[in-house]
């Protein structure tokens, strides 16, 4: 990885001097000052040709462009799947939306609160005296649509399951054992 002085400074973007040609001088006969012959039986330095570093140019420069243009597909798939993704999570709201429509069983007088967890925070749903016992029961259930909890019925929670797994938030199995002594239609 030894670079001469040149190399490093063409790789750093410094362009080489225009070589001025010489005016040929007069031969001398017999050796010259150096003691070397002169003339014709004098060995000729071969010229530098500047393929291999414009070669190394070109290389770098296709390298550039083809890193370039896989960086630019890589960004258009990226984007491609992300735009894909948002479809269909638009499509599931949609279809979420219209199941859930008029299946709700929220009842505007309902002050009796149901607490339960989602996404690590206690939430809770008003329902009737007459629900209470069968959303624990595991005849109703509850859902999320677009921030709120729905009241529905099992047959719909678990559609709804079905569209977007995320959907249905409580669903209690009355043959469960309970993790803890708590009882699940306390009220508190």
């Amino acid at each position: 990885m030894s670079d001469s002085l040149r190399d490093q400074l063409l790789k750093a973007g410094f362009k080489p001097a225009p070589k001025v040609e010489a005016k040929p001088r007069p031969a001398k006969s017999g050796a010259g000052a150096s003691g070397k012959p002169q003339g014709p039986g004098r060995p000729q330095a071969k010229p530098r040709s500047q393929a291999p570093h414009a070669r190394d140019e070109i290389d770098l420069a296709k390298a550039y462009a083809l890193r370039g243009k896989d960086e630019r597909e890589t960004r258009e798939r990226e984007q491609r799947e992300a735009e894909a993704r948002a479809k269909e999570k638009r499509e599931r709201r949609q279809k979420l939306s219209a199941l859930l429509a008029t299946a709700g069983q929220g009842v505007a007088e309902a002050d009796i609160p149901r607490h339960f967890p989602h996404h690590n925070k206690i939430r809770r749903i008003y329902v009737t005296a007459e629900q209470l016992p069968r959303l624990n029961g595991g005849e109703l259930a509850v859902v999320q649509l677009a921030g709120r909890y729905l009241l529905v019925t099992r047959e719909v929670a678990l559609a709804a399951q079905a569209i977007d797994a995320e959907a249905l938030v409580l669903l209690c199995d009355p043959h469960a054992a309970s993790e803890d002594d708590v009882p699940a239609d306390l009220v508190w």
